[in-house]
C-alpha cells in the first residue's frame, strides 16, 4: 500500500535513511578477504554488510531506517526486455549462503528490511524517497550504486559508506557532468553492460554529456538527431528506438504499490538474544563480547540494553561492607567469596587439601614473568555440597590509598605452599607455565600442575578459537567473562593490579578461577573421546610445560658490545642506502613511508604497477618490490636491503641489550605452545624463530648469543627431518632407500630428476633437486617452482613430473591425505595430533586449495614439532638426574641449544644425540648434527 501524505509523520531532527542493501551484500563480498568461521561457513560479506551498517547507525542514530534488498527472480523490466541482466554470470555460492544470516542479522538488530518480489530495490527506494520529498524530509539514501544517482534533490542525498562521500545536485554535476534530472538520459545514452541495458554503440560519458549539454534531454537530442554528423551519429539514429528502450530500463520508478508505508519504517529495539546466536554462530567476536554485555551494538550509549538483560548479583562476601558487584552474568550455581579473614582463609586450604583438583590463577604485578610479583591468589573447586563450583579471591597486596586490611603475603604463601609445591595434588590452570614463574619468585615451585585448559583446547582443536580464556569462555561455555580492560583501563592510565580497588577486582579473580574450572570440566571429556588427542595432550603438551618454564628462566647471555657494534655499523649502513636512493630518485624522500615511495616507484620512475593496496593505491609490499627488483630494477633493491637491515636493527640489535632481566643478566624468551596450528612451539620477547640465518647480518646477531666464561654453546640440530617424515609417511621406496644408505637427499632426488649419476649432479642441479624436494612439502605450485628456481613454468612442471615418476609414493601420499582430509575434515600426525581444515570442502577454489597444500605439510610438520618436544621432554628427565654441568637454553625449529662446562662437552653429546634421535621410531633413520662454540652461531 501507499500511504496519504497527511497520515506520514516524521522526527524532523532525524533523517530517513534507506540502505541498498544489495549493493552492500556485493561490494562487501568483494571488498573483505575470503573470511570463514571455524566451521568453513563463509562469512566476509557478512561481516562486511553489518560493518558497514552499524557505521551508518553510529554515525546518524536514526529513529526511521530500513535495509532494501532485491528479491530472487524477474521483474517488469524483465517484461520490457528479455535480455536485461541476461548477462550476469549467476551469484558465487559463498555469497549466497552467506544472504540468509545477513537478513537475519538485520532483523535482530530491529531495522526493518524490505524485499518485494517483481520489484527491483531500487524501485522501493526510489518510491519511498519520493514519498519523504512530497512532505519535505530528508532522506538518505546509502549505496555504491550511480543509478541512484537520479534520486538525488534538495531532500534526497546519497552517501557511500565506503569512502564518507556524500552526492548532492551539485556533487552530481561535478561528478557526472549532467544534473540529477538528467541522469536518467545519461545512463540510457552510455548504457550499461552489467544489467545489459543496450544504450547508443560507441556512446561514451564524453558523448552524453556533451549531447546532454548541447539539447537538454533525450527527447530533444532524438528531435535533432538529422544533424548529427559522423558514425556516432549514424549510430544514433538508428538505435533511437532502442534509446527509448534503455531509458526506460534505466528510470527507477517513484510510484511502486509497496506493502509498506513509511509510518511502518521504524528501527525497533535489538533482539539480543537473537544477535547472541547469530553472532556466536558466525564468530563475530567483537559484536558477540557487546551483546553478552547487554550492549545494542553501535549505540552511542555504551550500556543501551535491549530484550536480554543480564543481572547485577553480589558475590559472597564474609563483610557485605565490601559487596563485589558484577553486570556479567554469572553461572547460576557458582559462588564467589573474598577472603579477608584468617578462619576464610583456613577453610579454604582445607577445601584445597581435600579436593581431587583444584583451579589456581595468579593476579599480579606485571606480565613480565620474570618481574611479576603476586597481588593476589584466586582458587576454585567443585562445590561439595551441590553443583557448580566454589571460587575465591584471596587479596594480598593491594595498595592503594585507602586499601583494607588484608592477610599478610608471605605468611600467607608459605602456609600455601606445601600444598602448591605438593606433585599428589591436582592443579588446573589457564597458561599455568605464567602462574609457575610468578610463584618461582616468590620462591615456591609450582608442582601438580596436570591439567592446563588453554592447553586442552589447543589439543582438542588448534584452530576452533584462540586459545584465551576471554575467547574460550566464549565459545565453550556461551560466557562472556569480566575483560581486564573493564576494571583497569587502557593506555598509559591503565592500573596495575595492586592499584584496583578490592571491591571490583575480586569478581574478575575469582571468576578467572572458577572460568578455568568450568573449562577444564567442559574440554577434559571432549579430550579424552578421542584417546589420540588425551595421548598428545598427556604425553606431550602437558609434561612439555614444565620442561619450556625451566628453559625460560635459565634464559640465555648476550654480548652487548657486539651488538651495539653492530647497529652503528647498521646504522651506517642505512644511511648510505638512504643516500644512494635519493641520487637514484634525484630527489630527498622518506624511504619509509609508502605514500613517497609510491610517487617515487610508479610516477617518477615509471615502474609497473604490480598490484594494487585495498584503497587502489599502488602496492609497495615486500613481494612487488621483489619482483620488480627481479625484472632488474635498483631502485627495489634498494628499498629491499634498507627494510632488512632497519628491521634487524630495530627487533634485534637495538631491542635485544633493553630484554635483559637486571637480576639475571640474561634474556628470557616466552615460549608459545599453542599459537602455530600445527604444534610448533613459537616464541616471543624476543622471537628467537625470526632471525635469518642466511643472511651475514643475521649471523652476527647469533655471534651475540655466548656462553658464560668456562662454558660453551652445544647446537643439536635434526637433519632434514620433514624429508625423513615425508619418506616414512610416503613409504616410498627411493625415498627410504636413499636415507637408509645415508645419501646426500637433495643430491639423490638430482640424480633421479636429471638421469644422471650421483658423482655427476652438479651444484645447479642440487639446488634445484632441494627447492622441489622442500616445495613439494609445502605444496609448492609449478608456478612457485618456476619462480624460486627462476625458469619457465614448463620446465618447472617437468621436474615435478620427473619427481613423481621417481618417487610414486609420494605423489601417493598427497593424493591419499588430501582424501582422508576431505573425508574427515582433519589430518594426523604420526604421535597422533590432528589438525583441523574448516576449508577443505570449501566452495572457494582459493580457500580449498590453501587448505589441501595445509593437509599434505601439516602431518610432517607436525610430527616434527611431536619429535623435538617428546625429546625435550626426555632430555628434561635426563637433565635431572645427570651429574653433568648443562641446561638446555634455546628451542628454534629443529634445533636445541644447550650451554655445558666446556670439560664436559664430549660427555654430554652422545647422550643427546641419542635422546633426540630416539625420540620416535621411524622407518628411516633420525640424524642430529652437533656443533659447538663460544656462540651460538658457531655452534650451529
Amino acid at each position: 500500500m501507499t500511504e496519504s501524505n497527511s497520515a506520514i509523520t516524521f522526527n524532523p531532527d532525524s533523517p530517513f535513511i534507506l540502505v541498498d542493501g544489495s549493493s552492500y551484500l556485493f561490494r562487501a563480498f568483494h571488498a573483505m578477504p575470503p573470511l570463514t568461521n571455524s566451521k568453513g561457513d563463509a562469512t566476509g560479506a557478512i561481516f562486511g554488510v553489518i560493518n558497514m551498517l552499524g557505521k551508518l547507525i553510529e554515525q546518524y542514530q536514526p529513529e526511521k531506517m530500513a535495509v532494501i534488498f532485491d528479491a530472487k527472480g524477474k521483474t517488469f523490466r524483465h517484461d520490457m526486455y528479455s535480455e536485461y541482466k541476461s548477462h550476469r554470470p549467476p551469484m558465487p555460492e559463498e555469497l549466497a549462503s552467506q544472504i540468509e544470516p545477513i537478513h537475519e542479522i538485520v532483523k535482530a538488530l530491529g531495522l526493518p528490511l524490505i524485499c518485494i518480489e517483481g520489484v527491483e530495490a531500487d524501485d522501493v527506494m526510489g518510491t519511498l524517497a519520493h514519498q519523504a520529498s512530497l512532505v519535505e524530509h530528508d532522506t538518505l539514501i546509502s549505496t555504491g550504486d550511480k543509478d541512484l544517482a537520479q534520486l538525488v534533490n534538495e531532500h534526497v542525498t546519497l552517501i557511500n559508506t565506503m569512502n564518507d562521500t556524500l552526492s548532492t545536485p551539485d556533487s552530481v554535476v561535478e561528478k557526472f557532468g549532467v544534473r540529477p534530472d538528467q541522469i536518467i538520459d545519461y545512463l540510457a545514452l552510455v548504457g550499461d553492460s552489467a544489467d545489459n541495458i543496450p544504450g547508443i554503440p560507441k556512446c561514451g560519458p564524453k558523448t552524453a554529456v556533451k549531447w546532454l549539454t548541447s539539447f537538454g534531454n533525450i527527447d530533444n537530442l532524438m528531435e535533432n538527431a538529422p544533424m548529427i554528423g559522423g558514425k556516432i551519429g549514424e549510430n544514433l539514429r538508428n538505435n533511437l528506438d532502442q534509446l527509448k528502450l534503455s531509458r526506460e530500463l534505466t528510470t527507477i520508478r517513484l510510484d511502486c504499490d509497496l506493502p509498506i508505508g513509511l509510518n511502518d519504517i521504524q528501527r525497533q529495539p535489538a533482539d539480543l538474544q537473537r544477535l547472541q546466536e547469530l553472532f556466536s554462530e558466525y564468530e563475530l567476536r567483537t559484536w558477540l563480547n557487546q551483546v553478552m554485555k547487554g550492549e545494542t551494538p553501535f549505540s552511542k550509549s555504551n550500556g543501551a540494553k535491549a530484550h536480554s538483560q543480564t543481572v547485577t548479583k553480589k558475590s559472597a562476601q564474609p563483610d557485605e561492607t565490601n559487596p563485589v558487584e558484577t553486570t556479567v552474568a554469572e553461572k547460576a550455581d557458582s559462588q564467589y567469596e573474598t577472603v579477608f579473614s584468617a578462619e576464610q582463609f583456613n577453610k579454604w586450604l582445607a577445601l584445597i587439601e581435600n579436593t581431587e583438583l583444584f583451579a589456581i590463577d595468579t593476579e599480579t604485578t606485571s606480565l613480565n614473568t620474570q618481574q611479576a610479583q603476586v597481588v593476589g591468589i584466586c582458587l576454585a573447586v567443585k562445590n561439595p555440597d551441590k553443583a557448580g563450583n566454589l571460587a575465591c579471591y584471596i587479596p594480598l597486596a593491594h595498595d592503594y590509598e585507602g586499601a583494607p586490611a588484608q592477610l599478610d603475603l608471605n605468611d600467607t604463601l608459605n602456609r600455601l605452599k606445601p600444598i602448591l609445591e605438593n606433585p599428589n595434588v591436582a592443579k588446573c590452570g589457564q597458561n599455568l607455565k605464567y602462574d609457575w614463574h610468578v610463584l618461582q619468585n616468590h620462591g615456591i615451585t609450582l608442582q601438580g600442575m596436570k591439567f592446563d585448559t588453554m592447553l586442552e583446547s589447543y589439543c582438542l582443536n588448534s584452530v576452533a578459537t584462540r586459545h584465551n580464556m576471554d575467547d574460550l569462555a566464549l565459545k565453550y561455555l556461551n560466557h562472556r567473562t569480566t575483560h581486564f580492560e573493564e576494571i583497569a583501563g587502557k593506555g598509559k592510565k591503565q592500573l596495575t593490579f595492586n592499584q584496583i580497588e578490592i571491591e571490583t577486582a575480586a569478581h574478575y579473580a575469582a571468576e578467572d578461577a572458577d572460568i578455568t574450572l568450568q573449562l577444564h570440566q567442559t574440554l577434559y571429556p571432549q579430550l579424552t573421546a578421542e584417546q589420540s588427542l588425551v595421548n598428545v595432550f598427556n604425553d606431550i603438551e602437558m609434561p612439555l610445560m614444565p620442561v619450556l618454564a625451566h628453559m625460560e628462566r635459565n634464559g640465555v647471555l648476550l654480548d652487548t658490545e657486539m651488538l651495539a657494534k653492530q647497529s652503528q655499523e647498521i646504522s651506517a649502513k642505512l644511511t648510505e642506502l638512504e643516500q644512494k636512493a635519493h641520487l637514484l630518485a634525484g630527489e630527498n624522500f622518506n624511504l619509509n613511508s609508502s605514500k613517497q615511495l609510491q610517487v617515487i616507484l610508479f610516477e617518477n620512475l615509471e615502474l609497473p604497477i604490480i598490484k594494487k593496496t585495498p584503497k587502489g593505491q599502488p602496492s609497495t609490499a615486500e613481494p612487488v618490490l621483489v619482483e620488480l627488483a627481479e625484472q632488474g630494477h635498483e631502485m627495489p633493491n634498494l628499498i629491499l636491503e634498507y627494510r632488512s637491515l632497519a628491521k634487524l636493527k630495530s627487533t634485534y640489535t637495538d631491542s635485544l641489550p633493553k630484554q635483559i632481566e637486571q637480576k639475571s643478566g640474561r634474556v628470557h624468551t616466552s615460549y608459545q605452545q599453542a599459537v602455530a596450528s600445527t604444534g610448533r612451539l613459537s616464541s616471543t620477547e624476543p622471537n628467537l624463530q625470526n632471525i635469518p640465518i642466511r643472511s651475514a647480518e643475521g649471523r652476527r646477531i647469533r655471534q651475540a648469543f655466548i656462553a658464560r666464561p668456562g662454558y660453551k654453546l652445544i647446537a643439536a640440530d635434526y637433519s632434514q627431518i620433514e624429508l625423513r617424515i615425508m619418506a616414512h609417511l610416503s613409504a616410498d621406496n627411493g625415498l627410504l632407500t636413499a636415507f637408509a644408505e645415508g645419501r646426500d637427499i637433495h643430491q639423490a632426488t638430482a640424480a633421479e630428476i636429471f638421469g644422471v649419476e650421483l658423482n655427476e649432479v652438479t651444484t645447479e642441479q642440487r639446488r634445484s633437486a632441494k627447492a622441489v624436494n622442500f616445495g613439494l612439502i609445502y605444496g609448492m605450485s609449478a608456478f612457485g617452482l618456476a619462480k624460486q628456481l627462476n625458469v619457465p613454468r614448463g620446465v618447472a612442471q617437468e621436474y615435478i613430473d620427473l619427481y613423481f615418476s621417481r618417487y610414486p609414493g609420494v605423489l601417493e601420499y598427497m593424493d591419499r591425505t588430501k582424501d582422508f582430509a576431505k573425508a574427515n575434515g582433519y589430518v594426523e600426525t604420526l604421535m597422533g595430533r590432528r589438525l583441523y581444515l574448516p576449508d577443505i570442502n570449501a566452495r572457494n577454489g582459493q580457500l580449498r586449495q590453501y587448505a589441501e597444500r595445509t593437509a599434505i605439510n601439516a602431518p610432517m610438520q607436525g610430527t616434527a614439532a611431536d619429535i623435538i618436544k617428546t625429546a625435550m621432554i626426555k632430555i628434561e628427565a635426563w637433565l635431572k638426574d645427570c651429574e653433568f654441568d648443562i641446561q638446555m637454553i634455546m628451542q628454534v625449529h629443529d634445533e636445541l641449544v644447550f650451554e655445558v662446562k666446556e670439560d664436559q662437552i664430549d660427555a654430554v653429546r652422545p647422550h643427546i644425540k641419542e635422546l633426540m634421535e630416539g625420540a620416535l621410531k621411524l622407518d628411516v633413520p633420525l640424524i642430529v648434527e652437533i656443533g659447538q662454540g663460544n656462540n651460538w652461531d658457531e655452534a650451529h
